[in-house]
């Protein structure tokens, strides 16, 4: 089955990131994902964005309300937060995201292979 993410949104997120060396895009988590440095950074979906911007800023992102917390059986992944695609419609907003991501990617660890 296809997956279904936002190409408008993704489109975006290339433009963002084309000065960037190492990006990469996989289809995972039903969306998008923009690898950096074999790490994931953003994955954009029909309707969110998932953004690794790790636990202290995702700590500060939540209690201003402006994301949702990952949950990935039963648990909080405590890097991870889900941006509605609806609170990123201006590109600033977009860009305030993927540049927390990217501020976190070379302290994000690498999955095991």
């Amino acid at each position: 089955m296809k997956r279904i993410y936002n190409f408008e949104v993704a489109d975006k997120i290339r433009e963002l990131l084309m000065d960037e060396d190492k990006v990469l895009e996989k289809e995972m988590f039903n969306g998008l994902c923009f690898m950096m440095n074999d790490k994931m950074l953003i994955c954009v979906s029909d309707h969110d964005l998932l953004c690794r911007i790790g636990e202290a800023s995702a700590e500060r992102e939540l209690e201003k309300g402006s994301c949702r917390q990952m949950i990935m059986r039963g648990r909080a992944s405590k890097d991870f937060v889900y941006v509605a695609l609806d609170d990123v419609v201006r590109i600033k907003d977009l860009e305030y995201w993927v540049g927390l991501c990217r501020a976190f990617n070379p302290l994000a660890k690498s999955s095991k292979k």
